[in-house]
């Protein structure tokens, strides 16, 4: 006697299961502009790799012993490869109940999570719905109300410091779903698409009296600039993309190294251009991109959270084919100076970077910390030194850059000092405790006042104090290592990079200290 009859039947339960919530919905979902979950993991991952989990899950009705239909559970899973590495994929069927909570939801979100971390693979999210934590109809469906929990958190949060997490928004995501975007490494967002609020319009109508669209609540400006999602892309095709692109750069978990691609560019390239870069007039400005671009492998610059705090730039990069962590200043924003926003930006990235063994190089033109009411307003000082916490408690390999300026309390956290400090400074190199424009009018405040022509004393003061401004003076007393010509400082971190991987090789594993989100 064969089993044919019961491997007929897990076929045909399977084409319920992928019927979803059935085609009107299908179709409703494609005129909104969005893909179904399967089409997304389909996109994403590698072709033909994708191996379900829990297809079976949802809510049948069955005539006496019969099967007669099949509502599946509105979260797919299942493990699959990106670029030929293993992965673990899990999205909201919108299609479903709008991917609010229902049947096996919550179990199979945390059965996804808890297979990610335990066998140690990436994990990605793609959220289009609550996400899990339903909407009031569920009093009605159970019978009861229930003490809110949120599912799998444990695993959720300790995953944090153990393996990449990458969440894409790609329809309005509220609640537990926002919270599952903006617990990741990376979350993106599809512009005009995607919607991600604590709670929806209706919700907070109802709480304040306003109507409220969605994009006016949690549209891609909002959240772009909020620093709740890291990057907006213009398509769900982007989006996968860029996630497949972000992994790229990373291990598959702390117990391994970044992987090496083969190199693509000559480590010992000398770009020209390093030389006049940086403007002689310290008042003006330079693209700070173009400056990364010139040292780094030929376009492998992957920039994140470029909207939130834009006075500095943080993101993923290549030297001889091996990932890093890059940070700058950018003088195009406020002069590159460090607001509260380019603080929490930097520490999460720090964070990222020490977690996942990706050796940082920092390109400094640090004016200090944003000056001002608003500053103060903004808790600058907070969270600037949680930035400052951040990078003294990485142990991963560091090297500085002084591009121009470095000055304050700020400019002082371009590295763990304490430590072996290295660094190399740019001809154009400028710093001290203030800079002079602005240093003089406090330090000489009574002689200015004093003195009949202020103007021509400053200009008198200014002219005296730039003697000593020359960084080779700096480098005489030991206080700056090394002066370099701009063009050497690729071939001088390539040299450098295989040393860093070397080292951080024995302290691969989780760091004593748990990433944040």
């Amino acid at each position: 006697m064969s089993w044919d009859g019961d491997v007929e039947e897990l076929r045909r339960r399977m084409e319920l299961a992928r019927a979803m919530g059935g085609a009107e919905n299908v179709e409703r979902q494609h005129q909104a502009g969005r893909l179904t979950v399967r089409e997304r993991i389909d996109r994403l991952l590698d072709k033909g790799s994708f191996h379900e989990t829990g297809a079976l899950a949802g809510v049948a009705q069955y005539e006496g012993e019969r099967l007669v239909s099949l509502r599946p559970a509105n979260f797919v899973m299942g493990t699959g490869r990106i670029d030929g590495r293993r992965v673990v994929v899990g999205g909201d069927d919108f299609t479903v109940r709008g991917g609010a909570n229902d049947a096996s939801i919550g179990g199979k979100q945390g059965y996804s999570e808890q297979m990610a971390r335990e066998l140690r693979l990436p994990v990605v999210r793609l959220v289009d719905g609550t996400g899990g934590g339903g909407s009031v109809k569920t009093y009605e469906i159970t019978g009861r109300t229930y003490v809110p929990g949120n599912p799998a958190w444990d695993i959720i949060a300790a995953a944090m410091s153990e393996i990449p997490v990458v969440a894409a928004a790609l329809g309005p995501v509220a609640g537990l779903g926002a919270a599952r975007v903006a617990c990741s490494h990376f979350s993106l967002m599809v512009r005009n698409v995607s919607q991600v609020f604590v709670a929806g319009p209706p919700v907070v109508e109802r709480a304040f009296g306003t109507p409220i669209d969605k994009e006016s609540l949690g549209g891609w400006r909002i959240q772009a600039e909020a620093g709740g999602v890291d990057n907006v892309v213009d398509s769900e095709d982007e989006a996968f993309e860029q996630i497949r692109r972000f992994l790229s750069y990373l291990p598959r978990n702390v117990w391994e190294a970044p992987p090496r691609t083969t190199p693509a560019d000559d480590p010992q390239r000398r770009d020209e251009a390093l030389l006049s870069i940086i403007p002689r007039n310290r008042r003006r400005g330079y693209d700070v991109r173009k400056v990364v671009g010139h040292v780094v492998d030929g376009e492998s610059l992957f920039e994140i959270g470029a909207k939130y705090g834009p006075s500095l730039l943080v993101g993923l990069a290549r030297l001889d084919g091996y990932p890093i962590g890059v940070v700058a200043n950018d003088p195009a924003h406020i002069g590159g100076a460090l607001t509260a926003a380019g603080s929490e930006k930097l520490t999460r990235f720090v964070d990222l970077c020490d977690t996942f063994h990706l050796p940082v190089v920092n390109f400094v033109d640090n004016p200090g910390f944003f000056i001002g009411t608003q500053a103060e307003r903004d808790g600058t000082i907070r969270k600037g030194v949680r930035a400052l916490q951040a990078i003294y408690q990485a142990t991963v390999p560091w090297v500085t850059i002084i591009v121009r300026r470095v000055f304050g309390v700020a400019g002082a956290g371009h590295a763990n000092v304490q430590a072996l400090n290295l660094r190399y400074a740019w001809p154009s190199g400028d710093w001290g405790s203030l800079p002079l424009e602005g240093g003089i009018e406090a330090a000489y405040k009574r002689e200015l006042q004093a003195a009949p022509d202020p103007a021509a004393l400053k200009k008198e003061i200014e002219a005296r104090l730039n003697v000593f401004r020359s960084p080779f003076r700096t480098a005489e007393a030991f206080s700056v290592e090394e002066i370099i010509d701009p063009r050497d400082t690729r071939p001088l971190l390539t040299d450098w990079v295989s040393l860093a991987y070397e080292n951080e090789a024995t302290r691969l594993g989780p760091k004593t200290r748990g990433m944040r989100p």
